[in-house]
């Protein structure tokens, strides 16, 4: 498994070893020493989600203020502009954020740690998503930012304005928002 750090360097993206041939390819899609060897994280996952969108649907930004959760994405139908803000006050990145596309055939995973929203954009015609999380989901505890906040200017590769969620819809601004110390 190959780790890239991306230029919020607590931020990785993943290209797991694939092995393929005229029959298809396999890959091992996470092994729990391979990716703290990557990586250096030794977090334990505890819940598996599965989400399947159709193109211009935008999920996130999403955090949770406490049982925060750091996620480990991937795809593996379709393809998404995946997105993490770092919402960390203390640090050096604060209220900056990283990008990657992530699809099935480039089999790449994001790691986005605990202290960050996540959120991403379906850019194919479907797509499905699989993500790894730290903790589990607590809804009283769910936060999100707006998706088209003035203050992060997310360059989102959509026409036009995406498909949200009710909840999505309610996001706050940066300036407004409840963050990690």
């Amino acid at each position: 498994m190959q780790a890239t750090r991306l230029s919020i360097p607590d931020v990785i993206v993943l290209e797991p070893k694939v092995f393929g041939d005229e029959r298809g390819f396999f890959m091992e899609s996470f092994n729990q020493a391979v990716f703290a060897q990557a990586t250096g994280i030794k977090d334990t996952f505890v819940q598996d989600n599965h989400s399947k969108s159709v193109k211009g649907v935008l999920r996130g930004l999403h955090y949770q203020i406490q049982q925060a959760q750091g996620k480990l994405v991937r795809v593996v139908a379709g393809e998404i502009f995946d997105v993490a803000v770092d919402l960390r006050k203390s640090s050096p990145t604060f209220g900056q954020w990283v990008s990657a596309t992530l699809s099935a055939e480039n089999k790449k995973q994001l790691w986005v740690p605990v202290g960050f929203a996540h959120g991403f954009v379906v850019t194919s015609p479907t797509a499905e998503v699989l993500y790894k999380t730290t903790d589990y989901y607590a809804p009283a505890h769910e936060r999100g930012l707006a998706w088209n906040d003035p203050d992060l200017n997310i360059p989102w590769p959509i026409d036009g304005a995406p498909s949200l969620s009710a909840k999505d819809q309610k996001g706050q601004a940066l300036k407004t928002a409840e963050v990690f110390p």
